[in-house]
């Protein structure tokens, strides 16, 4: 992976302009994006280009998520919890 085009993804996660999503994306790309393919970058960018309430409602589920951006990097971030730090465990055998 390109360390520039990294940082700027992760840069622009955590600088949304919309806390809500910051907290959220930002924690997500640090975890995620370092070891995202190709093409899950380039979905994860066209993600960022989408407006901020439109995408905080689709990772929510307050809003359907368009066809277009239903994949596998989508996906998980609707399942991504960024009030978990990444290994701690839940306490119910989760890690």
């Amino acid at each position: 992976m390109d360390e520039t085009r990294l940082n700027r993804a992760r840069f622009r996660a955590w600088r949304r302009g919309f806390r809500e999503a910051d907290l959220i994306l930002g924690p997500f790309a640090d975890l995620h994006a370092p070891g995202f393919s190709e093409e899950e970058m380039a979905a994860f960018e066209t993600l960022l280009d989408q407006p901020d309430h439109d995408l905080y409602a689709w990772i929510t589920g307050s809003a359907e998520t368009p066809p277009e951006h239903e994949h596998d990097v989508m996906r998980r971030l609707k399942a991504f919890d960024p009030s978990r730090p990444a290994g701690k465990p839940t306490g119910d055998g989760r890690t």
